[in-house]
């Protein structure tokens, strides 16, 4: 068993930047791929970027540039730093967590193979 919490949201005006953590408690944090998902109001929960237990990175290609996923294995952490914010990216964001028994298996996108889950962070962006 994983708990995940989120923290770092909040209110930031376009253009500006947040670092989302998450904390991960439980089981060996190392064993798992991480990912950031969102989910705005009245919109399906979307894929933002995952890290795979090797440490590569997988962006959405609509956001691409403006984030940088991370993890500290020795924090039990993940963080997503998100820059140059607008409007769009309004939304709760979400970690979550996959165990993966292969270290160089690719992430998934699809929220369907992540076992764990936060409870939310809210970001909201204001023009």
């Amino acid at each position: 068993q994983v708990q995940l919490v989120e923290s770092g949201g909040g209110l930031v005006r376009a253009g500006g930047s947040l670092r989302l953590s998450c904390a991960a408690s439980g089981r060996t944090f190392s064993n798992y791929a991480m990912a950031w998902f969102r989910q705005a109001p009245g919109k399906e929960r979307g894929f933002v970027a995952s890290i795979g237990r090797n440490g590569r990175t997988t962006y959405t290609n609509s956001l691409e540039g403006r984030l940088s996923i991370s993890r500290d294995n020795a924090k039990k952490t993940t963080y997503l730093q998100m820059d140059s914010l607008k409007p769009e990216d309004t939304a709760v964001y979400y970690c979550a967590a996959d165990r993966v028994y292969t270290y160089d298996s690719a992430t998934s996108r699809s929220p369907e193979e992540y076992e764990y889950w936060g409870q939310g962070t809210q970001v909201t962006v204001s023009s």
